[in-house]
């Protein structure tokens, strides 16, 4: 579903509530999957290894929710160099405008910081 989104606005946990990406970094990786090369705040996220391919990954995991959101791998773009591949169902989309209103209005520093 957001793969594509190129809206300004913060990715949540659609579980919790709890803001995880910022559109400022969201970019297409090829993959067809929502990608990120930066987290809001790394204290949200647990990671585990994930063996199921047959291969090692790293899965993210919503900290609060303990929700499946997708995998990190170490291909991404700079500054990072860091690509979270993460499952459109587990996220909800506010775009910018609603932000305020929908009790995120401490978030918006990270619109201004990309704009300067």
């Amino acid at each position: 579903e957001f793969w594509d989104n190129k809206e300004p606005g913060l990715y949540v946990d659609i579980v919790s509530g709890v803001p995880l990406f910022c559109s400022a970094h969201k970019y297409d990786s090829g993959s067809g999957w929502p990608s990120f090369y930066q987290l809001i705040n790394k204290d949200e996220f647990s990671f585990e290894d994930d063996y199921k391919l047959g291969y090692k990954r790293t899965e993210v995991k919503s900290k609060k929710s303990n929700s499946h959101l997708g995998h990190v791998f170490t291909d991404g773009p700079n500054p990072t160099g860091l690509r979270y591949c993460i499952n459109s169902a587990s996220l909800e989309f506010i775009h910018f405008k609603d932000l305020e209103k929908r009790g995120y209005k401490k978030y918006l520093y990270l619109f201004t910081e990309v704009s300067d």
